[in-house]
Formats: structure tokens, C-alpha cells, sequence
């Protein structure tokens, strides 16, 4: 039996499946103080045998095992987050094998495994709702350096007519600070699922989208993106990155046709829950071969 966490900054959502990934229970927990929040995560999985568990977590996290701040919550906007040991609180109450990432790189593996991108060895999954944020699966496995990938925060060329400051608190005109949700109400005072589908800001939403898409490709060449996340329930912004996308290549790169390359999410809302579960079945698997026989 497998336990899967989706840690958002809004709420965690947590889940039960049998040997086959089949989901026997789950729920919603929404993310108030940490103890309190470990304290519902815990009441859960108490209910079932867990074999092993996956955790996709809201970041920055600490994902060098070598490090001190492994496992933990690092500098976060989520008040009273900073510096939690998340995984060591799981660790002391449960003693199964976890796997740890951030909430969109277990999507990214969702979708490389039951989702749209199911059949493929690389994909970047990117989500584009409150924030930005990208995951990565190269050769079947989800991809990290020195830290997690962090998408969202690269700079892209501003449009010469948009004066918008943007929301980053970091970085104020990232991708992120000009292209996700907050951005677009900013700047038009209309939630973006309110907004007319001829309004100008769509075209400019798809071009900063279209520019990082553009570096993801050249830097890392996967197979497939996906897009998703609630900015992306609009299927004429969809079409428009694509074509914006094409003409920013220009034809350099041997690439899939852009219908095919650039492509929504094919578990909306899903993605990081069933990722999590997956990464649980993996770390199992893993300590199994190499546990001597």
C-alpha cells in the first residue's frame, strides 16, 4: 500500500493506493500551521499499512541528502514554513521508504506515467496558475542538481509597451512576476477566467509563455512539454503559445510537429497526487534491488 502527499502552499492533498495505484482514499487538508497541518497528515495515514510514501512539496525545498536543510522547507513566502523539517517529521512517524521532491516535479512524473506524456523518457511539465513552477523527468527520472529546478524565475525580453512591474517578490519581472495569474489581474483588473478571449493581454501572456518554452527546449531538449494549471483551462491560450512559439524558433531545432510538442496536462488537478504515489511505488521498488537478496 502507497501514501502520496501534494503539498501546496493552499492545502495538502493526500492519498491512499493499493499495490496497483489504485486510490482507496483521499483528502484535502488545508495548510494552516504545521503542526496542525502534520497533525491532520498524520490522523490519514495512521488509518493504513503504508509500505512506502511520496512527498511533492511546495518550495524551495533541501534535496541534498548531504546537506543540513535536507528535507526541509526553505525560504518561503508561506509564513511560519521556513526551515520546517518536513520529511523528518514523516521520517520519525513513519519508518517506510519516502521519496522527497518538490509538488511539480512529482506532476511532472505523473504525467510521464499515466498522463500526457505517458510513453516518453523526457518531458518539462510546467504550471501556471498563482505561480509558475517547471519539473523535469529526464531518462524516467525526475531531475535535480544542486538544488530543484526552479522555472519559473527565469528572465525572459519584456514587451517594449508593457510598464507592469510584476508580482515576484524576488524578482519582480521574471516569468513568474509577468505571466502567472496575479499578473494578469494586475494588469487588466479581470480575473483571467473573466477575461475576454480577444483582449490583448492573451497575446502578451502567450509570448512570455512562448519565450521560456523556447529556452526549455534549447537547454534541455525533452520530448514533450505540458502545460497546466488553472491559467491554462483557456483553450485559445493554448493555440496562441503555440504559435507564438513557432515563430520565436524559427525553424532551428528538429522538433515534433508544435501540436504535438506543446501540449495541456491529461490529468487536470491530478497530476501531482498520482506523481507522488508513483515516486512512493519507485523509492519501494529501488530499496528493494538494492537490499541484498
Amino acid at each position: 500500500m502507497y501514501g502520496g502527499i501534494e503539498a501546496g502552499g493552499t492545502k495538502f492533498i493526500c492519498a491512499v493506493a493499493d499495490e496497483k495505484l489504485r486510490i482507496i482514499e483521499k483528502i484535502s487538508i488545508a495548510t494552516t500551521d504545521p503542526q496542525t497541518t502534520f497533525n491532520q497528515v498524520f490522523a490519514f495515514f495512521d488509518q493504513y499499512p503504508i509500505d512506502a510514501l511520496g512527498i511533492g512539496s511546495f518550495g524551495p525545498i533541501g534535496i541534498q541528502p548531504s546537506q543540513e536543510n535536507y528535507g526541509h522547507i526553505l525560504a518561503t513566502p508561506k509564513e511560519g514554513w521556513t526551515n520546517v523539517d518536513f520529511l523528518g517529521q514523516l521520517k520519525q512517524r513513519y519508518k517506510v521508504p519516502i521519496a522527497w521532491t518538490t509538488d511539480v516535479n512529482a506532476a511532472a512524473f505523473g504525467e510521464i506515467k499515466r498522463g500526457a506524456a505517458q510513453g516518453k523518457r523526457s518531458c518539462v511539465y510546467l504550471t501556471i496558475g498563482t505561480g509558475i513552477g517547471g519539473g523535469v523527468v529526464m531518462d524516467e527520472a525526475v531531475f535535480q542538481g544542486i538544488s530543484h529546478p526552479e522555472m519559473g524565475h527565469l528572465f525572459i525580453k519584456r514587451d517594449p509597451e508593457d510598464t507592469y512591474q510584476g508580482t515576484c517578490p524576488y524578482h519582480k519581472d521574471c516569468l513568474e512576476g509577468l505571466a502567472a495569474g496575479p499578473a494578469l489581474a494586475a494588469r487588466s483588473g479581470i480575473k483571467g477566467e473573466d477575461l475576454p478571449l480577444d483582449h490583448p493581454i492573451w497575446d502578451l501572456q502567450a509570448n512570455y509563455l512562448a519565450q521560456a518554452l523556447m529556452t526549455y527546449t534549447l537547454v534541455l531538449a525533452p520530448e514533450v512539454i505540458v502545460l497546466g494549471g488553472g491559467v491554462m483551462n483557456q483553450d485559445h491560450l493554448l493555440k496562441k503559445i503555440q504559435q507564438q512559439f513557432t515563430e520565436l524558433m524559427a525553424g532551428y531545432m528538429e522538433i515534433p510537429p508544435v501540436e504535438e510538442y506543446i501540449i495541456r496536462w491529461g490529468l487536470p488537478n491530478e497530476s501531482g497526487v498520482i506523481g507522488t504515489l508513483m515516486l512512493a511505488q519507485k523509492e519501494l521498488e529501488d530499496k528493494n534491488n538494492r537490499s541484498p537478496s
